[in-house]
């Protein structure tokens, strides 16, 4: 007879305008593969209300020097167009909450949220696309073969005060696992919840794959190494200037 897996969740707290959550995507995908562990994902809306942006020269100065430290750690690609196209989109308008709404739809669709997560990303970091523009939503979910008028429809009713909802609802958990900014991560299992510090991880999927299998065999909470590095977008929350990356 065989050993049960725990029950264990991955909480994800995240912004789909996050530079080091985009960091952080190839160690999710890897997760994602774990059999037996779910991916929670939790909006938590950096970039939302009064702390919405648009596209200045200040920004694209503030950001670059972090893509190129997210590059070089990871691996992750950033594209032509985000550089020379997107970043000089004087008054592109970022705001986090319809890309988070397109993951909510996504996932109460087809369980599909992470993959529209990491769509997303590309759209933005690779492809330089408006992510919070409703047309650029609709062409990445049919990217993923979602089915139009059902993901327009779902995405509509998820839009507005259940998206802000689920912001709130995510700011807590950030509270909860004491968590400075995106991404914050944390293992439950069998209702014993564990931070994560991912900083140490980044670039390396595969050891970090087997750090969280080994406890998923185990079935016990996970303590990581300690991080030398400084990995997070932080949040501003009540009217305070928000940092981003």
């Amino acid at each position: 007879m065989g050993i049960d897996t725990p029950t264990a969740i991955l909480h994800y707290v995240y912004d789909p305008l996050c530079g080091w959550c985009y960091a952080a995507a190839p160690l999710l995908r890897a997760a994602h593969e774990l059999p037996g562990l779910h991916i929670a994902l939790h909006g938590g809306g950096m970039m939302t209300g009064a702390n919405r942006r648009t596209i200045t020269p200040e920004w694209r100065e503030y950001v670059i020097p972090h893509d190129k430290r997210i590059a070089q750690l990871t691996g992750q690609p950033f594209g032509l167009h985000y550089f020379d196209h997107l970043l000089n989109d004087l008054g592109a308008v970022m705001d986090s909450a319809p890309p988070t709404t397109a993951v909510l739809a996504a996932e109460s669709l087809d369980g599909r949220g992470l993959d529209m997560l990491h769509r997303l990303q590309k759209a933005h970091y690779v492809e330089g696309r408006r992510i919070a523009e409703r047309a650029v939503i609709d062409s990445l979910a049919a990217d993923l073969h979602l089915p139009e008028d059902t993901f327009a429809a779902t995405f509509d009713a998820l839009a507005g005060d259940h998206t802000e909802a689920h912001i709130a609802q995510s700011r807590a958990w950030l509270h909860r696992l004491g968590g400075q900014g995106f991404p914050t991560l944390a293992l439950e299992i069998g209702g014993r919840i564990t931070a994560l510090d991912i900083g140490v991880w980044l670039g390396r999927e595969q050891p970090w794959a087997q750090h969280l299998q080994g406890h998923l065999t185990q079935g016990l909470p996970v303590a990581s190494p300690a991080a030398a590095t400084d990995v997070a977008c932080a949040l501003a929350i009540d009217g305070a200037k928000p940092l981003a990356c």
